[in-house]
């Protein structure tokens, strides 16, 4: 199936849940692979603590990332995937191929694309509702332990990482105040029963620290207007994602994905999809089927 002058039949970008599952699928189906991953395999599964909607008995994500890195690693040894450790940092399709760019200027080739780079980490600086200084530092909620969270401790944001911090730490008694913009009120209908959760509907905030002070002066404009001061003595973010698109990518106006509006070499896999799809089941299935698309698209060819 490859052609002698391609770097791979498929190239896969990211080693997260969506590319090891089209890795997996791929090989297979007896394509070659490449795996582009400048990181860790298994991605953010690192930062998940507790899996609650995850088939195969799995409890936390770094237990999932060790079976994913296991899954790649054993396809590596058998010679019928290669894992490619780089940036990738554009893609563009062709007639008769595609062509992955990396950081370092090198360009791999194949004869389809699957992307699935996911999303990254939202900071306060990349939305519209809160205002700081761009040297605050405000750590992530999920790297937070109980004993680090107080009554005076605020959150940015009701994104879904508030559920899975909450169930990872099913004995803690901490109130979480989470401040929280009309957009994400579905979901926080997932936290909605839990009294642990102090939720505050804001329009904007600001966000200040005294000169030589480590508590903060958090102000607060509900969403009728109304201004309230608080004084906090830790913030954290959980302001959910944004779309880690490769240049060359097809976007919409809410910066992702959707696979049906890319070049006909180029699928797309997992959560860089849409908002609606951030779940790791979904991104697997994603993966599988993007390597499966391609297979078949290509079926007369083989015959």
């Amino acid at each position: 199936m490859s052609t002698p002058s391609l770097d791979a039949d498929i190239l896969i970008v990211g080693a997260g849940p969506a590319g090891v599952a089209a890795a997996l699928m791929a090989t297979s189906l007896n394509m070659k692979v490449l795996v582009v991953e400048a990181d860790s395999v298994g991605g953010k599964l690192q930062t998940i603590g507790a899996l609650e909607n995850v088939s195969g008995n799995w409890t936390t994500g770094p237990q999932l990332t060790e079976a994913l890195a296991a899954d790649l690693s054993r396809l590596e040894q058998a010679g019928r995937c290669s894992l490619v450790r780089s940036r990738a940092v554009g893609v563009k399709g062709h007639s008769d191929r595609v062509e992955v760019l990396l950081a370092d200027a090198q360009v791999l080739t194949a004869q389809a694309v699957v992307v699935g780079t996911g999303v990254t980490p939202m900071a306060p600086a990349d939305t519209n509702w809160i205002s700081a200084v761009p040297s605050l530092s405000t750590p992530p909620l999920w790297r937070a332990k109980p004993e680090q969270v107080g009554p005076q401790t605020y959150v940015l944001g009701g994104d879904r990482p508030l559920g899975t911090w909450l169930r990872a730490h099913p004995q803690s008694s901490a109130t979480l105040n989470v401040l929280a913009p009309s957009t994400d009120d579905y979901k926080l209908a997932e936290v909605s029963g839990d009294d642990r959760v102090r939720v505050i509907p804001v329009s904007h905030v600001s966000i200040s620290q005294p000169h030589h002070s480590a508590d903060f002066i958090v102000e607060v404009e509900n969403r009728e207007g109304e201004r309230s001061t608080y004084a906090a003595t830790a913030v954290l973010s959980n302001l959910g994602n944004r779309p880690a698109a490769l240049d060359g990518l097809t976007v919409d106006e809410a910066g992702y994905c959707p696979p049906e509006i890319q070049h006909a070499r180029i699928f797309i896999a997992g959560d860089l999809r849409s908002g609606r799809f951030q779940r790791i089941t979904t991104a697997q299935g994603s993966g599988a089927e993007a390597a499966l698309a391609y297979y078949y698209s290509t079926a007369l060819e083989r015959v």
